[in-house]
């Protein structure tokens, strides 16, 4: 793409804050026209299974997790609560006296959000009792991460801070030097197996011992490239998709790419650009560009297997694999279920309004929150 082409693109880009010498812009996506819905004869059939109300309208960096048969999730108004994940029955709520801005970061033990000002917050999974609140240096978009006994919060002056999760007590911090200018967006965390994966600014992954907080690896997912720095903004986008000993990520006006997670030694990249993350099964890579294609990948090879254009321009969230179909939300309040093998359309549903956040899979079922604060949960037949 040429310079002049480069600069229109990001003509959209809002310059909104100065945060430690780094600059943050709004990840729009470039002005393309919505495609319009297509007719077709669905194949597969999907259905609402229950749905609540979490409260008022959430913000784009809310999204519900699943663990131990239930699933948890956050309204923007300060009211966390976890569900049954078969019944949609509320197994408890509680609500804080903040505006929740990140979240939800849960495992069997424990759940955790944070606030608009940066203040996290970690609950009792199993009865919704406060047990700490702590205050991040700065604002946190991206949900905190749980698990091997601690709570990872990535703050936006890219600090990385690793929590007691019984007694909120700091462990360990990390601090990198973010790029002069970065998206308005929440890189995700994921941790497994003692290792947290941080998705990072400037198009890296960085993986750190749990225990200790030294950097086990540190990955390249894309290269920044270009003579501005809005040209060389190629900050990983969403949450890395994590299974087995591949971790991939996806960058902005970078690459999608698979890494060892054991070493962090490159798999296989190709050229791509999305704001949201990508999902990955035992066979293939999936992955919304920002114009609003959808693409299927090898997981060995990262060979390309096929590409959707039927959703082009209708502000797709991150995919999810679930069972036969490759699942993705829109900003017009619909799912569209695909085909994972050839991406050919399955089935189309209406959830209301916007659907920002990835659909997370809970057993046999799919949940997603949209929004206007609405939990959904869909199963299909």
């Amino acid at each position: 793409m040429n310079a002049f082409r480069r600069a229109l693109r990001f003509s959209s880009l809002l310059l909104v804050v100065l945060l430690a010498s780094c600059s943050m812009v709004s990840s729009k996506k470039p002005r393309v026209e919505p495609a319009p819905l297509v007719d077709f004869k669905p194949s597969l059939t999907v259905r609402t299974l229950w749905r609540v109300d979490l409260g008022r309208p959430g913000t784009p960096f809310l999204a519900p997790i699943f663990a131990d048969g239930k699933v948890y999730a956050a309204g923007a108004d300060g009211k966390v609560s976890a569900f049954d994940a078969a019944s949609g029955q509320q197994v408890w709520s509680i609500t804080v006296d903040a505006d929740i801005a990140a979240g939800v970061g849960a495992d069997a033990a424990t759940v955790a959000v944070a606030s608009a000002r940066g203040t996290v917050f970690a609950f009792d999974a199993a009865t919704g009792k406060q047990r700490w609140k702590v205050k991040a240096s700065t604002e946190v978009l991206s949900a905190p991460a749980v698990g091997s006994g601690v709570v990872v919060v990535r703050s936006m002056d890219n600090k990385i801070v690793a929590y007691d999760v019984e007694t909120g007590d700091r462990r360990w911090v990390i601090q990198r030097t973010a790029p002069a200018l970065v998206l308005r967006a929440a890189p995700g965390i994921v941790i497994a197996d003692g290792t947290a994966f941080v998705a990072l600014p400037a198009g890296r992954m960085l993986a750190i011992n749990t225990a200790t907080g030294v950097a086990r690896w540190d990955a390249p997912i894309a290269e920044p490239r270009g003579a501005t720095e809005l040209e060389r903004v190629a900050d990983v986008s969403g949450i890395p998709a994590l299974l087995g000993r591949d971790i991939c990520a996806a960058a902005y006006q970078g690459r999608i790419a698979c890494v060892d997670a054991v070493n962090g030694s490159l798999r296989w990249a190709r050229e791509f650009s999305a704001d949201v993350g990508p999902a990955m099964d035992q066979r293939y890579v999936f992955a919304a560009d920002e114009l609003g294609s959808l693409a299927g990948f090898s997981r060995d090879t990262g060979g390309s297997l096929w590409r959707s254009t039927t959703l082009r321009g209708r502000g797709l969230s991150a995919p999810v694999s679930f069972g036969r179909a490759v699942v993705v939300g829109d900003k017009e309040g619909y799912l569209h279920f695909l085909s994972r093998e050839e991406g050919a359309m399955l089935a189309r549903l209406g959830v209301g309004s916007q659907v920002l956040a990835a659909p997370i899979v809970t057993g046999a079922n799919l949940v997603v929150q949209t929004i206007d604060g609405k939990l959904i949960a869909i199963t299909t037949e």
